[in-house]
């Protein structure tokens, strides 16, 4: 009987391994919200790593996390570093393109696990408003197709995205 238990169980594993095998190698997410602002308004918020405070969600997650600003004040070429504690890890963000239209992004994760993703903000105005849309694209490596077995990135990522854009909206719209 014990030996059929176990058997059962190692036949789970091994399916729950081969099944996170046949998970896409790349993932796309994202979110979107309308600001009452123009984007010529909204992308210093974004192109401006200094100007994060007031909208991302991860900025306070860790009062003691320390921050280093180098390369331009804002736009291509400006780099944002951070290190904290285990909410928000250590990482890198690099502009690698920006207009009042498009804003992208290069994301490095260093800890808790070393990831490099792409993050874009669109801008698009719309009836008198910009539709914001915020994106990120990266590479699954086994261990994270493995972790989506269980748990979706639309879990994983949708409150902080909302969050922020909730914020971003609340900011862009007070500077108008």
């Amino acid at each position: 009987m014990l030996k059929k238990i176990l058997i059962v169980i190692a036949a789970l594993i091994a399916g729950v391994l081969l099944f996170a095998a046949t998970k896409p190698d790349t993932f796309h997410f994202e979110r979107a919200i309308a600001i009452d602002a123009g984007p010529e308004r909204i992308a210093p918020l974004l192109t401006d790593f200094h100007n994060w405070g007031a909208w991302s969600p991860w900025e306070h997650l860790d009062p003691a996390m320390k921050r280093t600003y180098t390369g331009p004040a804002s736009g291509p070429g400006a780099i944002y570093e951070w290190s904290g504690n285990s909410e928000v890890g250590s990482g890198r963000m690099e502009i690698a393109a920006a207009t009042d239209a498009q804003i992208d992004i290069k994301l490095d994760f260093l800890e808790p696990m070393a990831t490099s993703n792409q993050t874009r903000f669109v801008l698009a105005p719309a009836n008198g408003a910009t539709n914001v849309v915020w994106s990120m694209d990266g590479q699954m490596n086994y261990m994270s197709k493995l972790m989506t077995v269980f748990v979706s990135m639309d879990k994983l990522l949708s409150k902080d995205f909302e969050t922020g854009l909730a914020k971003l909206k609340a900011a862009a719209e007070k500077a108008t």
